[in-house]
């Protein structure tokens, strides 16, 4: 398996530090507001990685953080009269559930930054007695950037270089810094704002040392991989390694992931633009399956250009393995149950290419969009070979395979939502029955016109009548 590593700028080989065992680190959002779907992203992606990883038999220990005190989160209680934690708590609440639609598998921890602050304190002390923080005179500590010679390792930037651009730029408060560059890893509290006590103030943790705390806890003081969104490059994830590196001696990451940015209509989303969307947003508008698809359409690293037009595409796609998904469950339960023929063992030869294909483009760097090829192929095999001719087994064993890889490893439910119609959809499908069954043709077409413009779609079938939403 190849990951493009962001620290080495290319393709390598993965090679776990444990056998069999993974332990990865995913930055998970500030819990402020809705999440976003450029947040989803990173959610959605390595979500599929590590289940691709549990696929090929590893063991992995996924952590995704919670960031729990914030500026943002702050700012948003005083808006609402409330305290910090009121908002945080909605909100990761909020989150699960958006998570839980889109079928991102829960990680196996999700720490709350708030809950280690005593950990964050322990990792602040070693990296001043290490050498490589300082305690300013208003109990602000700082990691001193020039204590790390390898500091910009990760993005590649020059520390002379970002000297420069920042001499000129001091605002309040700097001038107590050493270098321009270096970050505070503790900061005096402000009033009306939650603050822990520490041996150098009350206050709270600067934002880059929690993940730092945290992967330590969870995954030990060297991991396997370490990934978020590509923004998150500088200065977050440099500032981490610095830190993490600072305070344990050791290597921090072996291996980096980073996500490419997502677009809305070829434009940047902001809410100044007027095209910031949350995921309930979509989801509202989309079965949230349909936002899987779309996100896992294209390679993880490269942008993403968010559309209806291409929303509608991944609406489409998704509906076709719903139907064959449909289709083949409905024939499971009458065909029958007879040694497979030789045109089925030829038919199943050609999905297990597909699922080869498939297997290739998850190992080559998590090429999600590759993988999505390789399963529409397994899908147009499956509607070409099955009928009610077919064998018990040779139905079982494609559903089976597009159960291992579009809900298993691409994390698509291919379960079709069971929904209650309400009494005047069912009123109207019973009028029309009776309608065809008085040659009342003109009728009929009428109320399937009526419930095609509610957007139900019916189907008449030798079993009767079928519907499904559109």
């Amino acid at each position: 398996m190849k990951i493009f590593d962001t620290m080495q700028r290319r393709k390598v080989d993965f090679v776990p530090i444990e056998e069999g065992r993974v332990s990865m680190y995913v930055c998970g959002p500030t819990v402020y507001n809705l999440i976003h779907i450029g947040n989803a992203r990173p959610m959605i992606v390595f979500d599929t990685f590590r289940r691709y990883l549990e696929y090929k038999g590893y063991t992995v220990n996924y952590v995704s953080n919670f960031t729990d005190v914030d500026d943002k989160i702050i700012n948003a209680a005083k808006a609402e009269g409330v305290a910090p934690e009121v908002i945080s708590e909605r909100y990761i609440k909020e989150c699960k559930r958006d998570m839980a639609d889109m079928n991102i598998k829960p990680a196996t921890v999700h720490p709350q930054a708030t809950k280690e602050i005593d950990g964050m304190i322990e990792m602040i002390q070693k990296l001043i007695d290490n050498g490589h923080a300082y305690v300013a005179e208003d109990g602000t500590v700082y990691f001193s950037v020039e204590s790390d010679p390898d500091y910009g390792k990760l993005s590649h930037k020059n520390l002379d270089e970002m000297m420069s651009g920042l001499r000129s730029l001091k605002v309040s408060g700097e001038e107590q810094k050493k270098n321009p560059n270096d970050f505070v890893l503790w900061k005096p509290k402000k009033e009306g704002e939650p603050y822990w006590e520490s041996p150098w103030c009350d206050g709270r943790p600067g934002w880059h040392i929690e993940c730092s705390e945290m992967s330590r806890k969870y995954l030990g003081e060297t991991i396997d991989i370490h990934a978020g969104g590509e923004d998150l490059i500088f200065p977050h994830h440099e500032n981490e390694i610095a830190q993490s590196e600072g305070a344990s001696g050791k290597p921090f990451c072996h291996y980096w992931m980073h996500n490419g940015f997502l677009n809305i209509n070829n434009k940047k989303m902001s809410k100044s633009e007027g095209n910031f969307f949350t995921v309930r947003d979509i989801t509202s508008q989309y079965d949230p399956m349909v936002l899987r698809l779309f996100i896992l359409s294209a390679q993880y690293r490269t942008p993403l250009n968010f559309s209806k037009e291409l929303m509608e595409q991944s609406k489409a796609a998704y509906e076709r393995i719903l139907n064959c998904t449909d289709k083949l469950k409905e024939l499971s339960e009458k065909v029958e149950d007879r040694e497979l023929s030789a045109e089925e063992q030829a038919s199943l030869e050609t999905v297990q290419g597909y699922v080869k294909a498939f297997e290739e483009a998850m190992e080559d760097d998590n090429n999600t969009a590759n993988a999505e090829s390789a399963v529409y192929e397994i899908i147009r095999e499956a509607n070409a070979g099955s009928s009610e001719a077919s064998s018990k087994q040779y139905i079982q064993r494609l559903l089976e395979v597009i159960h291992a890889l579009v809900d298993g490893v691409l994390g698509v439910r291919t379960d079709r939502k069971t929904e209650a119609l309400n009494e005047e959809v069912e009123r109207l499908i019973e009028e029309r029955g009776q309608a065809r069954k008085a040659r009342d043709f003109a009728r009929a077409d009428a109320i399937r016109q009526q419930l095609l413009d509610m957007g139900i779609v019916l189907e008449d079938t030798r079993e009767g009548v079928k519907w499904k939403r559109v």
